[in-house]
């Protein structure tokens, strides 16, 4: 039975897809399929039993490092019961890379993925009122507190979404020296981008026969001309990101603001939704300090 080595809790719409089929593809490393298990989170994947998830790894029972990606593990209050079973089922040794981004840029990247799959249907303005998740997985510190006092801070890694977008290859190389990997990394740069928002199809009845089905998009190519696709989809996709209010805006900055803070004073870097970007970028570091 081969047990992870690490997980990636990255927030939800962090690039956690890109990271989990970055590291898989480094020699040494073995990253679970489905790359979001979200095991010790949902209640109804844990009950396919320890069996079912211990089987996710046993492909990889010759790598030097396993790994998983649940994003669901630092969605507090929705899944309070994730680090009680993580700590039942032995992992108590494991390391956690937590990926965020800018808590703003975040929310919006989440409210088109709701909005894609129709759990939400109605402007971003009221859909923070009336959805509280898309606030509360934006709120970094009130995240991550859970693991820091469970945790030592010497487990839990930090990543900035940002800094992997514009310089990956140092980000993968520090991923991975925190992990213990001794060879060097590379960053595949061809790898085409995984799950982005802004090119989600929103759902429909029948959507999964539709679009899904290797069937039917042989037929739709076939049968159906491409500038009739496009306009299809183009209905069909949020062809421009939402844009909050200011009086939206004024409210979440005085909540990310104060979450931020916390945030920063844990790896010695100041934090606010104004500061966010350009501190990042310049952060060379950002281990947590002890809780």
């Amino acid at each position: 039975m081969r047990k992870p080595d690490f997980m990636i809790i990255g927030g939800m719409k962090c690039a956690t897809s890109t990271l989990h089929d970055q590291l898989a593809e480094q020699p040494g490393f073995f990253m679970s399929t489905p790359k979001e298990p979200n095991y010790f989170s949902d209640d109804v994947v844990f009950a396919n039993g320890e069996d079912w998830y211990w089987g996710l790894f046993d492909q990889g029972v010759d790598a030097a490092f396993v790994g998983e990606s649940s994003t669901h593990y630092t969605k507090f209050p929705t899944y309070p019961k994730t680090i009680d079973r993580i700590m039942d089922y032995g992992l108590g040794n494991s390391k956690f890379i937590y990926v965020i981004r800018h808590p703003i840029d975040r929310l919006v990247s989440h409210y088109i993925h709701e909005w894609s799959q129709g759990v939400i249907s109605c402007d971003i303005d009221a859909a923070i009122k009336k959805h509280s998740e898309l606030i509360d997985y934006s709120r970094y510190y009130f995240q991550i507190k859970h693991y820091l006092e469970r945790f030592g801070a010497e487990q839990m890694l930090l990543v900035f979404f940002e800094r992997l977008a514009s310089d990956p290859q140092p980000e993968l190389e520090r991923i991975c020296d925190f992990l213990g990997y001794s060879n060097k990394p590379a960053w595949n740069f061809d790898m085409e981008r995984k799950n982005v928002s802004s090119e989600r199809i929103r759902k429909f009845p029948l959507y999964n026969l539709l679009v899904e089905s290797q069937v039917m998009a042989s037929l739709r190519r076939t049968l159906v001309p491409r500038s009739l696709r496009d306009r299809v989809k183009q209905k069909l996709t949020m062809n421009e990101r939402p844009v909050l209010s200011s009086n939206s805006l004024t409210s979440l900055q005085e909540i990310f603001d104060k979450d931020l803070e916390l945030l920063g004073k844990l790896i010695d870097c100041e934090l606010s939704c104004e500061s966010y970007k350009q501190n990042v970028l310049n952060k060379q570091a950002s281990r947590f300090a002890a809780a």
